[in-house]
């Protein structure tokens, strides 16, 4: 029989899936990796890590879409440019 979850745990492994797209499964595996990266056994610990990752994809996509608009703005002698059609 498989030990009980951690229900806090289990939310932020679901968070966290849902920032990067990825399964349930995979974030509690990617959070698993970091935690034996990091020597973190406990549970509290895992929760953390968990935590932190997601604040961590949260920060990475601001930046991106932030990079994105820079990006996407029109430099001064191209702003009226039309393509041959």
């Amino acid at each position: 029989m498989a030990a009980p979850q951690d229900k806090d745990y289990v939310t932020a492994c679901g968070r966290l899936a849902t920032a990067l797209s990825i399964s349930i499964a995979a974030a509690r595996r990617k959070v698993d990796l970091v935690a034996s990266r990091e020597g973190v056994r406990d549970s509290a610990g895992r929760l953390l890590i968990a935590q932190r990752l997601l604040l961590e994809s949260q920060g990475v996509g601001e930046e991106s879409r932030q990079l994105l608009d820079v990006l996407l703005e029109a430099v001064a002698e191209e702003a009226n440019y039309l393509g041959d059609d």
